[in-house]
């Protein structure tokens, strides 16, 4: 009887979850698409360090939506554990480690060159 509860409950959550996530990757994608067309047209695409802080925020959105969907997962095998379910669960958190690390390995190499550019231009 609880479990049937709470698996009743859970569905309409996973889904909201699951919604949330697929709005934020469906923006953040139209709104670097946008962008991407804006560059290109103004001839701007070029420029590097555009193009990558571009790129670096749309990393970040994607990686905030497959936080989003990791969320979904874990609701959902900690209600009705499946090894499918499981499987899901370890390919998105192996997916959102990896984006993550590599996320914050170019946040800090561009950190680093702001940094020295700021250097070099104070001297």
């Amino acid at each position: 009887m609880m479990r049937e509860w709470l698996y009743l409950l859970s569905e309409p959550v996973i889904a909201a979850i699951d919604l949330m996530a697929l709005l934020l990757i469906a923006c953040a994608t139209l709104h670097v698409f946008i962008r991407v067309v804006w560059l290109v047209l103004k001839g701007q695409w070029s420029d590097g360090h555009e193009r990558r802080a571009l790129w670096l925020g749309y990393a970040r959105w994607l990686v905030a939506g497959l936080t989003f969907q990791l969320a979904a997962d874990i609701v959902e095998s900690s209600v009705a554990p499946s090894w499918e379910a499981i499987g899901q669960l370890g390919a998105v958190a192996v997916i959102r480690t990896f984006l993550n690390y590599f996320l914050e390995r170019d946040l800090a190499e561009v950190r680093e060159r702001e940094l020295g550019s700021r250097h070099e231009a104070a001297r």
